[in-house]
């Protein structure tokens, strides 16, 4: 007699939530938030994982390499939202940011499952992309056997990428071709299977402290400010100028002045407010001190003493 193996948590029901659809509504939702929740609280014991891969990641940018996120399903839309702010927050090239998607752009618009089956379409877009030694390449799956994203961590693991596998249980065949293993055990859904929620949670969470921390390791961060985001509309403009005389001690009317001589751009505005001469001398600064801002100042202070 056959013996049938217990399902992943990801894909398990729990009784707790026998006869849900019969709750009153906000029972039905104080049940949704604790689930959130719990979900949120498991991506603590990621912590060590996401900060080896948020140094690998920073170490790959940093020698001109490209970080790429793989993905199919709720984890690639979830991917994508983080993937999109990596260069507006933290300055980062856009060209130095790629998805690879089952389905490609298209699930923005119908999303589908067709396509998250289909390991030759994997392989077929890693090698498109030409991922090599020089990329770090973070694989997303609630339940880590998702036959695309595997085939595709696989085919980037032998082209020679640094790879990141995220996922929800442990064992995971993701795990198997990942360098390092961020594991969320965000636990059951409310809604069995229904992993945009729980594990989706976990997801977003993880996504965001891994991206963020590779802008703190890359100096686009200085005292919990944004300061390599360039300021291309009013909003941001505002913001920089508020980054600007926050750290520099000058008045409102000064950090606009040096917002205007580095057209937009933070970092270099920094240092002409601080008194570098002009917007060369500034980017030359940060050329020795690798684009980090509180060695340049240091720099900059040093010089004038």
């Amino acid at each position: 007699m056959s013996v049938q193996s217990p399902l992943p948590a990801t894909e398990s029901a729990e009784t707790r939530y026998l006869g849900l659809d019969t709750w009153q509504d906000d029972d039905i939702l104080g049940a949704i938030l604790e689930g959130q929740q719990r979900a949120v609280a498991s991506v603590k014991a990621a912590i060590p994982a996401l900060s080896q891969g948020a140094r690998l990641g920073a170490e790959k940018l940093a020698g001109g390499g490209r970080l790429i996120y793989l993905a199919s399903g709720s984890p690639a839309l979830i991917s994508l939202g983080d993937a999109l702010e990596i260069p507006q927050t933290y300055g980062v090239a856009r060209d130095r940011i790629l998805l690879l998607f089952a389905g490609g752009e298209a699930i923005t618009r119908n999303l589908t499952g067709t396509d998250e089956d289909n390991e030759d379409l994997a392989r077929s877009d890693v090698a498109d992309a030409k991922i090599s030694a020089a990329d770090c390449v973070i694989a997303t799956s609630a339940s880590g056997s998702t036959p695309y994203t595997v085939a595709g961590l696989a085919a980037a693991k032998a082209a020679g990428a640094v790879t990141i596998g995220i996922a929800g249980n442990p064992g995971a065949p993701l795990f198997g071709s990942a360098d390092v293993r961020i594991l969320l055990e965000a636990g059951p859904e409310v809604i069995s299977g229904s992993t945009r929620m729980g594990a989706g949670t976990a997801q977003k969470a993880a996504l965001n402290m891994l991206s963020t921390l590779i802008g703190v390791r890359l100096g686009h961060v200085h005292d919990g400010l944004m300061v390599n985001v360039r300021a291309d509309n009013e909003k941001l403009r505002q913001r920089a100028q508020r980054i600007i005389a926050r750290i520099t001690g000058v008045g409102a009317d000064i950090a606009a002045a040096a917002l205007k001589e580095s057209e937009g751009e933070v970092k270099p505005a920094i240092l002409i407010a601080a008194g570098a001469k002009n917007r060369a001398a500034a980017e030359a600064v940060l050329g020795r001190t690798k684009g980090n801002v509180r060695s340049a100042l240091a720099e900059l202070a040093a010089a004038a003493q």
